[in-house]
C-alpha cells in the first residue's frame, strides 16, 4: 500500500478517536467518528493493519497509541487468519519490534502493559514455532534494567491466558500445542522468574536504602510485575517445579512486606486450590504442599496473636491481608488435607487457627472460615469444594486427581481432631452471628453483618450457610447442639427464675442495646405472673435463636440420620433438653403481636420432636389455640398487626401438622372442636378458618387416601351448600354488571373470596403426600387406579368459579367497561404492592401498602376506600381463581374429562384481547402452562386447540407492537393501567417495559413448554435421522401429531402461524432470557422440518428461523446463548443445505461471505462428524461472513481480552510507614502512584 494513502487513513483515524475522546464533541459528531472506527476495523485487513501500526508509533499522543494498540489485538484476536503466512509472519516481526518504543523510563504503564499483551497475543496465534525464536531475545532484555524486565515479565505473565481461561474459540490442538510449547519451555521460564524477582527486590532495597526512591519505584515495579506472572504459572505448572525453582520460597519471604504480601499471596491461594494430580510424584508434590503449610501458618499465627493482644494496632490493610491468608488456608484444607493429616500436631494446629478465625471480630475472617467448617464436618459424600462455594475459579490443572479417591478417608481423620470443645464454640458463635446489624450500638464483641459491609442480597445466603453447619454438627453431636441451643434461649429470653432475684442482673446478663420497649408477662416458678418491661436489642435475637432451634431439631429428628438408631441413654438425654424447653415455652405469657408470633413459631419448630415425643402434643396445641385467642380480632388497626399475627399463629398449625406427621392424628376432633366453638363465638375469622382446615388436610395427607376423601368432604360440605346456590350465581354472575352489584355487599364478596382461596388450598394439600423437596409439586404418577380426594368435587366447583372469573375479566371489556362507576374503573389499576414489585421496591412498602395476605382480606376495613377493598378482592380472586384451575390440571383426566372445555375457553378467551399484560402473564403462567403440560395427548384438540389459538394470536401482535414502540420509539405501549404513581415519569417508562418483558418471557415459556421432550417423545433425534435423511423415508405432519405436541401445533395453521412469527421475532427484541426460553421450541421445529416431508415447515425453518437466529447473533444481550444459538444454526445447515437451497442462500446473504469461502465451510464440515468442531466451524463462517458484526459472539471472545496487569495501588500499598513485620527495613514508599 502507498504511502500517502496509510498515513491519510492514519490521520482519519488520529481526528476521529479525538473526536470521540473530546467532550466538546457533538452527539452527531462523535456517532460518526465511532462508526468511521468500526468500519477501518471491519475494512480491509491490510489497511487496518497498516493504519494500526501507524498509530501506535513514538510521535502520536498516547490516548492515540493505546487506541492503536487496541485496533491491533482487535485484529489479531478475531481476523488473524485472513492474513497470508508471509503477512503473519511480517506482522510478528513488526509487533516485536514495538518493545523498543515502550522501554523509556518516562513511558506510560498502560502503554507498557498494552504492548506485551499484543506481543503475547501474536504469539499464542502463531504458536511454539514464534516463541522459541523469541525466547532468548526475552530472556537477553530482561538484563537490561528494571523497565524492561518489567515488560519482559508482562509477556511472560499473559502467554498462558489461552491455557487459564477458558476459551470456547481456541481450538483444542491450538490450546495443546501452546500448552506444551510453555510446559517444555519452564525450564527457562520458572528459572528466569525467580532470578528476576530476586534480583529487583534485593535493588529495590538497596535503592531505598540509598533514598533514590525513583529508581527503587522501578524495581518494586518489576516485582509486582514478576509476582503478577508468577501467578499466571501457578494455576497450570507442577507445583513440584515451581517449588524446584524457588518460587514457594521467594514469594513465601514476601508475605512480610505490604507492597507485595497480597500478590504473594495470591500465589499460594492458586496453587492451594489445586489438587494432587495422578501422575505427580506424591513424595515432592506432598513436600511442597507442607511448606507451603508452615509458611502460612506462621503469617496467620503472627496475626492471630497481634490481633487478640492488640486489636486496635490492626488496620484495614492487614485484615485485608489475613483475609486473603485466611481464604488461603480454607483452599488448602479443602484441597490438600491429606498433606496436613500426615502429622497429628500438625493437624491440631491448623484446626485451632481455623476456629480463632471463626471466632474472630471481623466477619470477613469468620465467614472465610466458615467455608472450611462446612467441608471438613460434612459427610464425604456431601462435601464440596470451598473454592467452589466461594466463587473461585479452578484451573486447567485441577480435573484429573486423586483428592477425591481419599476423600473419605481425609475425613474421617479430621473428625478424630474435632472436639466437643470445638463444636461448642462452633454452635455458640453460629447461634451469635444470626444477628445482622441493625445499624444501633453493638456489643462490641463482634462485627455483625451489615448491609454496607457486604450487600444487601446476601445475608440470607450467609445465614444459610450458617444453619446448615448448625445442622451438620447437630446431626454429628445431637446432645451436644441440643444444649448449645438451650442455653442460647435462655440468654435471649432470659431464665424466668433469675427475673425473680434480679431483673437487672438479668438485664445485663442478655440485652445489648436498647431498641424497643416490649411488655412481657413471664410466669415464674411459682406459677405467678410477673410484669416486667424489658429493653430488647430487636427482635431479631429471638428469631435467629428460634432459627437455630429449628435447624437443630430437624437435624437430630427430621435429618438424614434414623433417630429411632439412636441409642437409648441419648434419647433419654434428648428428651430430657427438649422436654424441658418445650415446658419453658408453654409456661410464657405473651400477649404483644409480635412476640407472640415467635412464641408460635418456637412451638413449631418442635414439631419434629413431637413426632418421636406425641405425649406433649395436645399441650402444644392448647397453646397455640391460646395465643390465637389473646389477640383481639380488630378492624380498625391500620397496621393489622394483630390480625396478621393472629394468621401467624395459625400457620403454625400447618407447619406442625407436616413436622409431626401422625403425632397429631389423634387430636384432630379436639382441633374441631375448638374451632367450631370459636367461630360460633365469632372469634374466629373466616382466612384464620382456612388456615386450620388447611392444616387438617395436611394431618390427613398422613393417615391415608380415606382419612383424606373423609376430611375433605367435611369440610367442603358447608362450601357446596352455598357455592352452588343458584340465587347468588343468577344476581352476580349473569353478566359484568351484577358482579359490580356484588361489591356493595362487601361480607358475602369476601366470603366467596375466602371460598375460592379454600379450594385452591385444598388442591394444594390433598391427594398423594409429597416430597419435603418440592412441597407443592403435585404428582400425576400415582398407582392405578388412583383417583385424586378432589376428583369428585371438581363437577360443583368448577362452574361457579368460571363464571365469576369471566365476569372479572369482561370488566375491561367494551360497552361494560364505559359504564362503571370512578370507583371501579379506579380499582382495576394496579395495586401500591404491584407497582413496588415491577420498580423492585417491595422492601420498601409500608405495613399499609403490602400485598393482601389471606385472612386479612375479611371485610372493607374501617378507613379503608372502597377502591381498594375492590382492587384488593379482583387481584385475590384472579390469584386464587387461576391457581385453583392451573392446581386442577395437574390432575391429568380426572380434570380434562370433568370440566368442560368450551366452558373454560370461553371463560379464560372471550376477552383475551383487553387483558391487561399483568394479568394475560398471570394467566399464561397459572393456567395455560399447566393445561399445557398435562393435557391428555388424545385431548389435545378439544383443549389445547381452542385455547392456544386466540392466546398465540393476540399475543403475537400484542408483542409486536409493544416491542416496536419500545425499540423505535424508546417506551414500551402496554394497555396496563399503572394507577397514581408517585415519582417521576421515568417510573411509568419503567414498569411498561418491565411488564412487557415479564408478558415476553411467559409466552415463550409456553412455546418451552410445547416443544419439552415428555410432549415430543415421538420426534426422533437428528443423530437418528442423519444428515443425508432420504426424502422417500420422510414422515408426513399428521403422523407425528399424537406423539408431538409440536407436530400437533403445525397441523392447526391458524395456532401455528402466530407462534411461528413469536419464535422469529423474539430474536430481535433484546431480551435474553425470552430467547433461552425460546430455544428448545426452535430446536423441536428444526427436528420436525428434518423428519418431515412437510415443505412449508421446511422452508420457514431453512429461510426464516435460520435468518432470525442470525439476527439475534447481532444482538450483545444473546451472548450468554450464543453456543445454543451457533447449534441451531449448525443443525439446520448440516440437516436441510441438501434438501432445500435456502441456508446456502441465507449465509450467501451475508455481507462479507465469498462463494469460496462457503465451499470451504462445506469442505471442513465434510470431514468431521463432531457437532462440536461443526459448531465451531459455523461460528468462524459466521463472524467471518458478517465481518464480526455478531455482537453475541463478539462478546462471547472478548470476555478472554487481554487487559491491564493487576492494578499496582492496591490499599496495603498506601500504607505508609513499616512495611516490614520486624520494623527493620521499610518499601510502603515504593508504591507507584
Amino acid at each position: 500500500m502507498a504511502a500517502d494513502p496509510a498515513a491519510a487513513a492514519a490521520a482519519s483515524a488520529v481526528a476521529a478517536i479525538s473526536a470521540v475522546m473530546d467532550w466538546r464533541s457533538s452527539p452527531d459528531a462523535r456517532a460518526a467518528a465511532f462508526a468511521y472506527l468500526e468500519s477501518v476495523k471491519s475494512g480491509d485487513i491490510r489497511a487496518l493493519a497498516s493504519t494500526s501500526f501507524l498509530l501506535v508509533q513514538k510521535d502520536q499522543a498516547s490516548e492515540i497509541r493505546l487506541h492503536g494498540f487496541k485496533m491491533l489485538q482487535h485484529l489479531v484476536r478475531l481476523r488473524w487468519e485472513e492474513l497470508s503466512a508471509a503477512e503473519r509472519n511480517e506482522f510478528a516481526n513488526l509487533t516485536i519490534n514495538l518493545i523498543s518504543d515502550v522501554v523509556g523510563p518516562h513511558e506510560v504503564w498502560a502503554l507498557k502493559s498494552q504492548t506485551a499483551a499484543l506481543v503475547a497475543e501474536v504469539v499464542r496465534r502463531e504458536g511454539v514455532a514464534l516463541w522459541n525464536t523469541l525466547l532468548p531475545s526475552i530472556v537477553s532484555l530482561s538484563n537490561s534494567g528494571p523497565i524492561e524486565a518489567e515488560l519482559v515479565t508482562m509477556i511472560l505473565r499473559w502467554l498462558p491466558e489461552d491455557i487459564t481461561v477458558h476459551n470456547e474459540d481456541l481450538e483444542g490442538d491450538r490450546r495443546r500445542s501452546l500448552l506444551r510449547g510453555l510446559t517444555e519451555s519452564l525450564p527457562q521460564i520458572l528459572p528466569l522468574l525467580y532470578s528476576l524477582l530476586e534480583k529487583h527486590f534485593v535493588a529495590a532495597l538497596s535503592e531505598h536504602s540509598k533514598q533514590q526512591i525513583d529508581l527503587a519505584k522501578q524495581h518494586a515495579g518489576t516485582v509486582t510485575a514478576v509476582l503478577n506472572a508468577v501467578n499466571a504459572y501457578a494455576e497450570w505448572a507442577p507445583v513440584t517445579d515451581l517449588a524446584k525453582h524457588g518460587l514457594i520460597h521467594g514469594c513465601g519471604s514476601l508475605l512480610s512486606y505490604s507492597d507485595f504480601r497480597l500478590h504473594a499471596c495470591e500465589f499460594f491461594k492458586v496453587i492451594c486450590q489445586r489438587k494432587r494430580l495422578v501422575d505427580v510424584a506424591v513424595a515432592e508434590y506432598d513436600a511442597a504442599i507442607c511448606n507451603i503449610f508452615q509458611v502460612l501458618m506462621n503469617i496467620s499465627q503472627q496475626f492471630l496473636t497481634r490481633s487478640g493482644m492488640q486489636p486496635s494496632s490492626i488496620d484495614e490493610s492487614e485484615y485485608e491481608f489475613a483475609t486473603c491468608v485466611c481464604e488461603t488456608m480454607v483452599a488448602l484444607g479443602s484441597s490438600n488435607m491429606q498433606c496436613i493429616l500426615a502429622d497429628g500436631a500438625r493437624t491440631f494446629q491448623f484446626l485451632k487457627q481455623m476456629l480463632e478465625y471463626y471466632q474472630h471480630y471481623k466477619i470477613a475472617l469468620h465467614f472465610q472460615s466458615l467455608l472450611f467448617w462446612l467441608v471438613v464436618l460434612r459427610e464425604p459424600s456431601k462435601a464440596k469444594s470451598v473454592a467452589r462455594v466461594s466463587g473461585d475459579n479452578f484451573t486447567a490443572g485441577n480435573s484429573a486427581s486423586t483428592g477425591d479417591l481419599s476423600t473419605e478417608k481425609e475425613k474421617k481423620g479430621v473428625s478424630l481432631f474435632v472436639t466437643d470443645e470445638i463444636y461448642s464454640t462452633i454452635l455458640d458463635v453460629s447461634f451469635k452471628r444470626m444477628l445482622k446489624n441493625s445499624g444501633s450500638a453493638s456489643s462490641g464483641l463482634l462485627e455483625l453483618w451489615s448491609e454496607e459491609l457486604e450487600g444487601k442480597s446476601d445475608f440470607c445466603n450467609y445465614r444459610t450457610k450458617l444453619l446448615d453447619l448448625i445442622k451438620v454438627i447437630a446431626s454429628q453431636r445431637p446432645v451436644i447442639a441440643a444444649a448449645s441451643i438451650v442455653q442460647r434461649i435462655n440468654v435471649v429470653f432470659g431464665d424466668a427464675n433469675q427475673a425473680t432475684k434480679s431483673p437487672r442482673v438479668r438485664l445485663a446478663a442478655y440485652v445489648y442495646h436498647i431498641h424497643s420497649m416490649i411488655s412481657l408477662s413471664i410466669f415464674v416458678k411459682e406459677g405467678l405472673p410477673l410484669h416486667i418491661e424489658f429493653w430488647f436489642q430487636d427482635l431479631d435475637a429471638m428469631e435467629g435463636a428460634q432459627l437455630g432451634l429449628e435447624a437443630v431439631v430437624s437435624a437430630i429428628f427430621d435429618g438424614s440420620a434414623d433417630y429411632g438408631k439412636t441409642d437409648l441413654e441419648m434419647k433419654s438425654q434428648l428428651h430430657k433438653i427438649f422436654e424441658g424447653i418445650l415446658q419453658q415455652l408453654l409456661s410464657l405469657k405473651w400477649t404483644e403481636p409480635n412476640l407472640a408470633v415467635i412464641h408460635g413459631h418456637y412451638l413449631d419448630a418442635l414439631g419434629p420432636f413431637l413426632r418421636h415425643y406425641p405425649d406433649a402434643v395436645a399441650s402444644v396445641v392448647n397453646k397455640l389455640f391460646e395465643l390465637l385467642t389473646s389477640l383481639p380480632i380488630t378492624f380498625q388497626d391500620p397496621s393489622n398487626n394483630s390480625r396478621l399475627a393472629r394468621l401467624q399463629i395459625c400457620s403454625s398449625f400447618i407447619r406442625i401438622s407436616r413436622a409431626a406427621d401422625k403425632a397429631l392424628l389423634p387430636h384432630m376432633k379436639n382441633i374441631a372442636d375448638t374451632m367450631a366453638y370459636l367461630q360460633g363465638e365469632g372469634r374466629l375469622l373466616r382466612g384464620e378458618h382456612n388456615h386450620l382446615c388447611e392444616a387438617f388436610l395436611v394431618m390427613a395427607s398422613s393417615a391415608g387416601i380415606q382419612q383424606q376423601q373423609e376430611v375433605l368432604a367435611w369440610l367442603l360440605e358447608p362450601l357446596n351448600k352455598m357455592w352452588t346456590q343458584v340465587e347468588w350465581q343468577t344476581a352476580y354472575l349473569s353478566d359484568p354488571t351484577g358482579l359490580t352489584n356484588m361489591f356493595a355487599d362487601s361480607q358475602f364478596m369476601w366470603s366467596i373470596y375466602h371460598t375460592v382461596t379454600f379450594f385452591e388450598k385444598a388442591l394444594k394439600r390433598s391427594g398423594i403426600k409429597k416430597s419435603t423437596t418440592t412441597p407443592q409439586a403435585p404428582t400425576t404418577t400415582a398407582a392405578p387406579g388412583y383417583l385424586h380426594p378432589i376428583s369428585s368435587h371438581l363437577a360443583w366447583i368448577l362452574p361457579p368459579l368460571l363464571r365469576l372469573l369471566r365476569c372479572i375479566h369482561a370488566l375491561w371489556a367494551e360497552p361494560f367497561a364505559q359504564s362503571q362507576t370512578g370507583e371501579i374503573k379506579a380499582a382495576k389499576s394496579m395495586t401500591v404492592a404491584e407497582q413496588a414489585s415491577l420498580l423492585g421496591e417491595t422492601g420498601k412498602l409500608t405495613k399499609g401498602q403490602v400485598a393482601p395476605a389471606d385472612g386479612l382480606l375479611e371485610v372493607q376495613r374501617d378507613g379503608e376506600s372502597k377502591e381498594n377493598n375492590i382492587k384488593n378482592w379482583l387481584r385475590g380472586i384472579r390469584d386464587s381463581g387461576y391457581n385453583v384451575l392451573g392446581l386442577a390440571a395437574t390432575l391429568g383426566e380426572a380434570f380434562f374429562r370433568c370440566a368442560e372445555a368450551s366452558s373454560v375457553t370461553l371463560a379464560l378467551m372471550e376477552n383475551v384481547q383487553v387483558m391487561e399484560f399483568r394479568h394475560l402473564r398471570q394467566l399464561i403462567h397459572l393456567v395455560i402452562i399447566p393445561f399445557v403440560k398435562y393435557c391428555p395427548a388424545d385431548l389435545w384438540q378439544v383443549w389445547l386447540g381452542n385455547l392456544l389459538q386466540p392466546l398465540f394470536v393476540h399475543c403475537q401482535q400484542a408483542l409486536h407492537y409493544s416491542w416496536s414502540s419500545l425499540l423505535h420509539e424508546g417506551r414500551a405501549k402496554v394497555p396496563d393501567s399503572i394507577g397514581n404513581l408517585s415519582g417521576s415519569e421515568l417510573k411509568a417508562e419503567v414498569m411498561e417495559e418491565k411488564l412487557l418483558r415479564d408478558l415476553t418471557r411467559e409466552v415463550c415459556s409456553v412455546l418451552w413448554a410445547l416443544a419439552s421432550p415428555g410432549l415430543n417423545s415421538g420426534l426422533p433425534s437428528l443423530e437418528q435421522l442423519g444428515p443425508s435423511n432420504r426424502m422417500d423415508s420422510l414422515k408426513n405432519l399428521e403422523s407425528f401429531a399424537s406423539s408431538s405436541l409440536t407436530g400437533f401445533l403445525m397441523l392447526h395453521v391458524g395456532t401455528a402461524l402466530p407462534a411461528l412469527r413469536i419464535s422469529v421475532e423474539v430474536f430481535s427484541w433484546t431480551d435474553s432470557d425470552a430467547v433461552t426460553k425460546v430455544i428448545p421450541f426452535c430446536g423441536a421445529l428444526i427436528h420436525l422440518a428434518v423428519a418431515s416431508n412437510q415443505a412449508e415447515l421446511r422452508q420457514f425453518v431453512a429461510k426464516d428461523l435460520f435468518s432470525s437466529i442470525i439476527q439475534g447473533l447481532s444482538v450483545e444481550s444473546n451472548s450468554v446463548m450464543s453456543a445454543e444459538l451457533v447449534g441451531l444454526c449448525r443443525e439446520i445447515y448440516v440437516y436441510l443445505s441438501d434438501r432445500d437451497p435456502a441456508p446456502r442462500q441465507v449465509l450467501l446473504s451475508l455481507p462479507h461471505i465469498k462463494q469460496e469461502d462457503l465451499l470451504a465451510f462445506d469442505d471442513s464440515l465434510s470431514k468431521t462428524a463432531s457437532p462440536k468442531e461443526q459448531k465451531q466451524h459455523m461460528r468462524s463462517l459466521l463472524l467471518l461472513a458478517t465481518g464480526n458484526k455478531l455482537r453475541a459472539l463478539a462478546a462471547q471472545k472478548t470476555t478472554n481480552v487481554i487487559t491491564n496487569i493487576t492494578t499496582r495501588n492496591r490499599s496495603s500499598m498506601a500504607h505508609n510507614g513499616i512495611a516490614e513485620e520486624d520494623g527493620q527495613i521499610g518499601l510502603a514508599t515504593l508504591s507507584s502512584t
